[in-house]
């Protein structure tokens, strides 16, 4: 039989009614259990969270509400996975845009994944944020988990030859950024606000890789904070790097000692 009795906890949920059963979890009951989950999820799209039911959720599934609870462990973990699908959706249109976008900068990506971001996916998932900020002990599942979904795709579009760790640095930026950012444009409608906050994400993205390019020819690993001064680079830590016959130029020992003390000045081609 394709099913075995519940009246059991189940996990992070509430006791199932005895007399309900559950899939066995073949591979023909779980074909049936994605069907159902997209056709929740096609409703959710476009009508959002607002009165959200397992009855509403078995008219939209074209079933009823009990063949959902063979399939799920109730309307709470219908709707989780639910949430879990509509952002491996948003990551997918996401990627795709990205894939599109010219020039390939970090910058122009995280540009192109944000058009993404705000896609119809957006009204679902920040209603789901806001419902686990107002009752966290039920609806913590909603957002459990975001930040793992996210991350490998933002590591993907980090240049190839940065290390994990500054990939994983930059990542997390771009990912508080970007939630931020969402935020705001969800709760004050200030999209002029939220535009010129991403053309200094943007600025910072390309300096970022401006330091990376530059530094390349030396070997070095950027250290500390860098900012962007008239087309060069300084940093406020010596970087950890072996020079190259780039360092052994004319002019460039001279550069180094008249920079200030502590300061290494990485110059750029003149503008």
């Amino acid at each position: 039989m394709d099913a075995v009795e519940v009246g059991t906890p189940v996990a992070d949920g509430p006791l199932r009614p005895a007399g309900y059963r559950r899939s066995a979890g073949t591979p023909r009951g779980e074909a049936r259990r994605q069907e159902l989950l997209g056709r929740v999820v096609d409703d959710l799209a476009v009508n959002g969270l607002v009165d959200f039911s397992l009855r509403r959720a078995a008219r939209a599934a074209d079933t009823t509400h009990k063949v959902l609870l063979y399939h799920f462990d109730g309307a709470d973990d219908l709707l989780r996975q639910a949430i879990l699908a509509l952002r491996d959706r948003r990551i997918a249109n996401s990627l795709a845009a990205i894939r599109d976008v010219q020039p390939q900068t970090l910058a122009a990506r995280v540009r192109a994944a944000w058009s993404a971001l705000v896609g119809e996916e957006s009204r679902v998932l920040d209603q789901a944020i806001g419902l686990m900020m107002y009752d966290p002990a039920r609806y913590a599942g909603l957002g459990q988990g975001a930040s793992q979904q996210y991350m490998p795709s933002l590591l993907s579009i980090c240049p190839p030859d940065w290390s994990e760790q500054r990939k994983l640095e930059v990542s997390e930026m771009i990912l508080a950024a970007l939630r931020g950012f969402l935020i705001d444009r969800l709760t004050s409608g200030n999209t002029a606000g939220v535009e010129a906050g991403f053309e200094a994400l943007a600025r910072a993205l390309d300096r970022e890789e401006a330091a990376s390019e530059l530094l390349t020819g030396q070997n070095c690993e950027p250290r500390g904070s860098l900012s962007c001064n008239r087309g060069h680079i300084w940093s406020t830590r010596r970087p950890a790097c072996t020079s190259t016959g780039n360092a052994r130029r004319s002019g460039s020992s001279a550069a180094a000692r008249s920079a200030p003390p502590g300061i290494i000045r990485a110059a750029t081609a003149p503008a």
